[in-house]
């Protein structure tokens, strides 16, 4: 015999056992017990490798998990695949300040001690984040988890980039990039996050080299002059005309630069007259490269001052440059003016340092002919996006895409396969899909590309090279294309739109159609949840406090599509509390249908001969009935549209209110013998909770597991988990059950509203009397009399006109009135002596507060908001007096 349920819900009792066993049954893999339905397939965003747990996590992987446990259950091959990526800059910055601490960096170890010292820390930390998930319920297929360094996924990065070479979209040159000082290495554009800081606009002049007059230029960066090789202005801008074609000596450098027009500067901004350093600024670059202008890189790896510039500036940090360039132009009497600008400055993604555009030979994939195929994808309608307005962000951004700067300066990655031969006479670069120990042309000796490349190019190719590819296994001919990508918008360029673009390239199809991006996880002043904020959640405390499935419950009903989720890090209690609450109400719920199974128990319905018959149901059963379904249709729609909170909402309305608090105790005395019917009672009990159950999964796995162990007639050792989806039931439909039995619970509803309006005492029993001018709507809660009796804890209950007046009034929404008589259930007097205590302090507020409004000296000088204030105060006031007034009256207080 199965023991009875603990009485109090304890998550940290059930919830490790219940994974270990999911696990050991292998629930997770599409292949388990020969399952044969469609493959659904979602990729989970590979967390860095060093990475560890927090709320963006708990948020998108809780998201990724209910749509994957909703298939698995509606009978899909669901596959969840998980991965870990390398995460070149991160995990090599981490390696590093450990080495730090012993003194050392990366370049006294030398290359390969130091790529040894990532690998052995990745494999003693590595992962860790998986134990992590799995504690938040996540239900991947973990014996399929990849590593975007695994031999496999090496093999389909350098096959991607001989391929794109041999095609022509992968080139080396020389080119602007970003620079982060900070980590030594190049960045893409999407890795510079730009930031909106607090600076200046300094205006510059720069004499004229013969004759009067000068040039001002305007800028955000005067440590960059000392590398100006021009000035520059639009042609058709008529102060500039006639100084097209003449020299400015370059103040504080003297050397000679020219005045060139070119069609790309604005001649609005600032003086029109732009300073052009070609090898500090992407812009100034192709304005050199289109009039010939010299390139003098000032600026080191560090982003110190180099050679190139006057000795005095030599090795000084930029900033400090900076100082000093706009002292000299003071000095000099050319610093026309300063003035106070904000603009948006890029950053290092990783470490927050502000990067520098750079004149360096980089790797790149050229974009445009890969974007084109993506864009069109999405304007046919392959694409569908959650919410739609991303589709745009998503087309804008490939409609102005720029090549992709791919190499990066780092050791820990990829080594890009490139070997150049040392011969003199021969100097071939060699693309190889398999390492070169001599050159192909000359047999001469080789040396390999000292860069990695970005972290990005393995991550896009993970939807087919996690499978297998460029090999053509049977995961990959099963799973490739995928179905559903979830991710937040923060990565939509990184590696939503690229993984879509390799799809398209090296697979012919899109790797999924449907992309979900979520809101992100924000304290209660809507700031992103950081560790430099100190205000995030460690949602493994938030589990061993409250429980996964509150922690789940918690993000999913805060969520709709495409919003930020706010959580109070200062008082966890508001922000899980009612997910606890919930997860203790089903508990209870269901301890008390199966403490009440002793009795028979007949199916609901089939081919048995005891089987429950239509006539045999109560009203309350058949309301339970087409409730329940009503929230199948409703959970599961929402389901499907990724309105997840919808879904969770409904299934908590139907749990909370119409199973606890209203069904449950309708058929309390059928089930205790009372009444008869009570194999009725629980055959209807016991199937409404398996749905609910069922319909709740999903968001909460475990406690629903722990209870569906318990209901009668499921298979021997089965797992919620792969039971079937609850399917509309067109005879459960009852359009007359829901509105009589909606009027009964109006009717106790309006009872319990006029007794807690007058404070009768909970034990304090009420007499009712319910009118209706056409009589006929009084038959379903005239059957239901004992119902109401019992619910709203009436001890008369008449229908009919009263010809009492003291009491309280209500009219439900058929117009059907109901009069409680409140002279024996409450001190009448005393109550009119309270009320009457509280009109007059109202009167008081109230007269006061129209004395200061009628000042018209406040109401002319205090801001408009306070004025308003003070209205909305009144007027407050004013609305409770009159609803206290009326209730004196119906109370026949003189």
């Amino acid at each position: 015999m199965t023991e009875p349920l603990a009485p109090q819900y304890n998550p940290s009792a059930i919830e490790s056992p219940l994974y270990a066993w999911w696990q050991e049954r292998g629930l997770f893999d599409p292949d388990a017990s020969g399952r044969q339905g469609e493959p659904y397939v979602i990729m989970m965003p590979p967390p860095n490798v060093t990475a560890v747990l927090h709320m963006g996590h708990g948020l998108n992987n809780t998201i990724q998990d209910v749509l994957i446990r909703f298939e698995r259950m509606r009978g899909r091959r669901a596959l969840w695949l998980p991965g870990t990526d390398h995460a070149g800059i991160a995990t090599q910055n981490v390696v590093e300040r450990l080495l730090a601490k012993e003194g050392l960096t990366r370049f006294d170890v030398g290359r390969e001690a130091f790529v040894e010292r990532v690998w052995t820390f990745v494999r003693e930390t590595g992962a860790q984040i998986f134990e992590q998930l799995k504690a938040i319920g996540s239900s991947a297929d973990w014996p399929r988890a990849y590593f975007t360094l695994d031999e496999g996924l090496s093999r389909a990065v350098r096959e991607c980039f001989v391929r794109l070479y041999e095609k022509g979209l992968v080139y080396r040159g020389h080119y602007i990039i970003n620079w982060c000082p900070r980590c030594l290495t190049a960045l893409s554009n999407e890795e510079a996050e730009k930031e909106e800081v607090p600076g200046h606009l300094w205006h510059l002049r720069y004499p004229l080299a013969e004759g009067k007059g000068h040039v001002t230029v305007a800028t955000t960066r005067p440590e960059t002059m000392l590398g100006d090789s021009g000035v520059a202005v639009h042609p058709e801008d008529e102060r500039y005309r006639h100084l097209i074609g003449r020299q400015l000596l370059l103040p504080v450098v003297d050397r000679r630069i020219p005045i060139v027009a070119d069609a790309a500067v604005d001649p609005v901004f600032g003086s029109g007259a732009v300073k052009v350093t070609p090898a500090h600024d992407p812009a100034d670059f192709e304005i050199g490269r289109r009039h010939g202008l010299k390139t003098v890189d000032v600026m080191t790896p560090e982003a110190r001052i180099s050679l190139a510039a006057p000795q005095r500036f030599q090795g000084l940090d930029r900033y400090e440059a900076r100082r000093r360039v706009v002292a000299e132009f003071e000095a000099l009497g050319l610093l026309e003016k300063v003035e106070d600008h904000r603009h948006a400055v890029g950053h290092c993604y990783r470490c927050e340092t502000v990067i520098e555009p750079r004149l360096s030979e980089q790797w790149f994939v050229r974009m445009e002919p890969l974007a084109r195929p993506a864009l069109a994808r999405y304007r046919d309608g392959t694409l569908q996006f959650v919410p739609e307005r991303r589709g745009e962000d998503y087309a804008q951004w490939l409609e102005g895409i720029r090549d992709w700067c791919i190499s990066r300066q780092l050791w820990w990655g990829h080594r890009i396969p490139v070997w150049y031969c040392e011969a003199e006479r021969c100097g071939r670069a060699s693309v190889s899909r398999t390492d070169l120990e001599v050159c192909p042309d000359c047999g001469g000796a080789v040396r390999q590309d000292d860069d990695v490349l970005d972290t990005w190019f393995s991550s896009w190719l993970v939807p087919f090279s996690s499978l297998g590819w460029p090999e053509r296994t049977p995961d990959l001919a099963t799973f490739y294309p995928g179905h559903t990508l979830v991710s937040s918008p923060d990565i939509l360029f990184f590696w939503v739109a690229r993984m879509i673009m390799s799809g398209l390239e090296f697979m012919g199809e899109v790797p999924y159609r449907r992309i979900y991006l979520h809101g992100v996880v924000r304290d209660t002043q809507h700031r992103r949840m950081s560790k430099s904020l100190g205000n995030g959640i460690d949602p493994l405390e938030v589990v061993e406090r409250y429980g996964a499935d509150a922690l789940r419950y918690s993000l999913i009903s805060g969520l709709s599509a495409g919003t930020d989720v706010i959580l109070d890090p200062e008082e966890l209690e508001s922000s899980f509390g009612a997910g606890r609450n919930f997860a203790n109400k089903l508990w209870n719920a269901g301890r008390f249908i199966f403490s009440n199974l002793d009795g028979p128990t007949r199916p609901l319905a089939g081919r048995s001969r005891t089987a429950v018959g239509r006539e045999e149901l109560t009203l309350a059963d058949r309301w339970i009935l087409a409730r329940c379904d009503a929230t199948v249709r409703e959970a599961t729609d929402a389901y499907d549209r990724f309105r997840f909170n919808d879904a969770a909402a409904s299934v908590y309305r139907f749990i909370w209110s119409d199973l606890a608090d209203w069904y449950i105790e309708q058929i309390k005395p059928r089930l205790y013998g009372d009444l008869p019917g009570g194999d009725v009672a629980r055959a209807v009990a016991v199937q409404t909770f398996d749905v609910a159950l069922r319909l709740l999964h999903p968001v909460m796995p475990f406690i629903t597991e722990a209870l569906w162990r318990r209901v009668p007639g499921r298979p021997e050792d089965a797992s919620i988990s792969v039971a079937p989806w609850p399917r509309p039931d067109s005879r459960a439909e009852d359009a007359a059950a829901l509105r009589e039995f909606g009027l009964v619970q109006e009717l106790v509803g309006a009872i319990r509203g006029i007794r807690a309006e007058y404070g009768v005492q909970p034990g304090q029993a009420v007499r009712a009397v319910v009118s209706h001018d056409g009589g006929a709507e009084l038959a379903p809660l005239d059957r239901e009399r004992g119902t109401i009796v019992r619910l709203a804890k009436v001890s008369e209950l008449t229908f009919g006109e009263s010809s009492e007046r003291v009491g309280g009034h209500a009219v439900l929404s058929d117009g059907t009135g109901v009069f409680v008589p409140l002279d024996e259930a409450i001190d009448v007097g005393r109550e009119c002596s309270r009320l009457g205590g509280e009109v007059e302090r109202l009167a008081r507020l109230v007269e006061s507060q129209e004395r200061k409004l009628g000042n018209h000296q406040f109401v002319s000088r205090a801001p408009a908001e306070v004025v308003e204030r003070e209205r909305q105060k009144l007027s407050a006031w004013q609305e409770q007096s009159g609803v206290l007034l009326q209730k004196r009256e119906m109370l026949g207080c003189g």
